[in-house]
């Protein structure tokens, strides 16, 4: 038996965290075995690459150095969390995979896009989600919002600009796999919507994909 595998994507502060509880809770109310998860830093080692990629006190830090980091991140995140819970035939429930990667180091920071897509691809093994919420929300409302941001929060707008947009342009290239909603709705108004995207991924409402079928070519 093979699990589903469910992101959560968007910028900072757009309720990533509060969705992805809401659907854990689901899942547990309906007797669904579910791994709530998220990206960086749900490892031990995972632990150690959040601290230097978020603390404010790291500084400035070269984009390649940055974008490798969270690449190495994902690699152990998979082997050590997402690929055992697949197996064991559970709901796994992430908050940020390698969308993030490609809006924040790719879009954000400016770097060759096909060159972080090919060191996210070798990271994950190509291993894609069986579907990627995005929660859509204007920067200035979202992570502008934050009191004391990390260091990516803190990267300024322009970049948070530039990540939102590719966050969205990546949903218009591959509809069927993502649910696009407006994060200033009401939290159970998103929540709605999104079991019932899910829903239709578990055994019991429809088949679930083959292994191969989030495997890109």
């Amino acid at each position: 038996m093979t699990g589903a595998f469910v992101v959560f994507e968007g910028g900072d502060g757009v309720g990533k965290s509060t969705q992805t509880r809401l659907l854990a809770d689901w899942a547990a109310d309906n007797g669904i075995a579910a791994r709530l998860t998220f990206e960086p830093g749900d490892t031990v080692a995972g632990r150690m690459i959040r601290r230097i990629v978020l603390d404010p006190a790291t500084g400035d830090l070269d984009p390649r150095a940055e974008a490798l980091l969270y690449a190495a991140d994902k690699a152990h995140h998979l082997h050590e969390v997402v690929r055992p819970a697949l197996a064991r035939g559970e709901l796994v429930i992430c908050d940020r995979y390698v969308d993030s990667m490609l809006a924040y180091q790719g879009a954000g920071r400016v770097l060759d896009l096909a060159e972080v897509t090919g060191i996210a691809r070798w990271a994950t093994g190509g291993l894609l989600p069986d579907l990627t919420v995005l929660l859509d929300l204007e920067p200035e409302h979202a992570v502008g919002a934050i009191a004391e941001p990390d260091r990516l929060e803190g990267a300024g707008a322009d970049f948070h600009e530039r990540a939102r947009a590719l966050f969205l342009e990546l949903a218009a290239q591959d509809p069927e796999r993502y649910l696009v909603l407006p994060a200033r709705r009401p939290r159970e108004w998103i929540a709605e919507r999104v079991r019932d995207r899910v829903a239709a991924l578990l055994p019991d409402s429809a088949p679930l994909s083959e292994p191969d079928g989030r495997i890109e070519p």
